[in-house]
């Protein structure tokens, strides 16, 4: 009996690493040494990791009853109408110094006073440390990777897999690029081969000059980790780009939080804003910010112009997949917010006049009456 036990559990442990063998690098690495010893003395760091000024919230029976009423519409169900990028549109420098190309996401090609920033590029089918299991994206990639225009850094807001994605970032290792992460997440590109003179790490409200422009590391509301073993190992974060003539706030994922305005104080106004708006739920309020808080962050860091991101490619909620542009777009009035609806691949200079459109289906959707959010810990 216990030779036969022996053997079961020997066989399990054997298919469980045959399971979790394929995608064991793309866990990616903890942070070490002098690295792991700068983490300990920011000020966000406390008792082995980091942590949020306001503390998120999780609602366990609201997320299994959220589970059982997934929206019909969670996810297209016709191909979606996005632009394919031919490699030369992106050969010209914007005529207005600012042009924005959003991959869907929370991919976007900044071009900005003469330097070009991707900001979490996802190249990868799925979102998962495997290939054959997780949520898959909607459409392919919009440009082949090596089709992209020479890149002067690229941006990783944190470590969650559909913004650090591994095989995109293997496959940039040898670009001669930098890039720019919270504090920890450099270990993770270091141990994909990506060398340490092109790692920059920053913790919140630190600087980077990147040419002509300083990149400012921002405060977000959020968290961090690859595995079931390193919640918040690593820090989360949006960026500010600071130009001679343009400013973009790139939010990252985020819940709302009283120090957005501090944001706007500091290093706006902005020119626009990329803000999350999707993938919500009110089981967890604190970790994505939602539609009507997308545009009230969007005033509080004294954005012109925003652009909403975080939805779009991948079905990561229960909410319908329109829903998000749709509270947007309802919410924006009432804070006087210009808000810009590229499809995605569309090339746009905010401040311009831009053919927008309604380009996605008119879906039900819940409204922000129906289906609130509230943050917590804040006004």
């Amino acid at each position: 009996m216990r030779i036969a036990l022996a053997l079961l559990l020997g066989l399990l442990l054997l298919l469980g690493l045959g399971v979790v063998a394929p995608g064991w690098r793309s866990f990616g690495h903890r942070a070490e040494g002098a690295r792991r010893a700068r983490m300990e003395r920011s000020p966000q760091w406390k008792d082995g990791h980091f942590v949020n000024p306001q503390p998120l919230v999780n609602d366990a029976v609201g997320m299994f009853k959220g589970m059982m009423h997934v929206s019909p519409d969670a996810s297209p169900h016709a191909p979606l109408p996005v632009e394919l990028i031919d490699k030369h549109r992106l050969d010209a420098p914007p005529v207005t110094g600012l042009r924005i190309t959003w991959f869907g996401h929370s991919t976007s090609l900044i071009e900005i006073d003469g330097v070009r920033v991707l900001t979490d590029p996802l190249w990868s089918e799925r979102i998962s440390p495997l290939s054959w299991i997780g949520p898959k994206r909607w459409y392919p990639p919009l440009i082949q990777l090596n089709d992209l225009p020479p890149l002067d850094a690229v941006l990783i807001s944190h470590d969650h897999y559909d913004h650090l994605d591994y095989q995109t970032m293997v496959a940039m290792k040898d670009w001669k690029t930098t890039f720019i992460v919270p504090l920890g997440v450099g270990a993770h590109l270091a141990y994909w081969g990506i060398p340490e003179e092109r790692i920059v790490e920053l913790d919140w409200w630190e600087r980077y000059s990147l040419g002509p422009i300083e990149v400012a590391c921002t405060p977000a509301r959020h968290a961090s980790g690859r595995t079931l073993l390193d919640k918040d190992a690593t820090l989360w974060a949006g960026y500010a780009l600071i130009g001679p003539r343009h400013r973009v706030y790139f939010s990252g994922d985020t819940g709302y939080f009283p120090a957005m305005k501090e944001i706007g104080a500091r290093l706006g106004p902005f020119d626009a804003t990329l803000i999350e708006s999707g993938q919500y739920h009110s089981s967890w309020p604190d970790w994505h910010i939602g539609p009507e808080r997308a545009v009230q962050a969007h005033e509080a860091v004294r954005g012109r112009a925003m652009i909403p991101i975080h939805w779009a490619l991948l079905t990561l909620a229960y909410h319908g997949w329109t829903e998000p542009i749709e509270r947007v777009l309802a919410a924006a009035p009432a804070r006087q917010a210009t808000v810009l609806t590229p499809r995605p691949g569309q090339s746009f200079a905010p401040g311009t006049p831009a053919p927008f459109s309604r380009w996605w289906p008119a879906l039900a959707w819940e409204t922000a009456t129906q289906s609130p959010l509230v943050s917590t810990g804040v006004p």
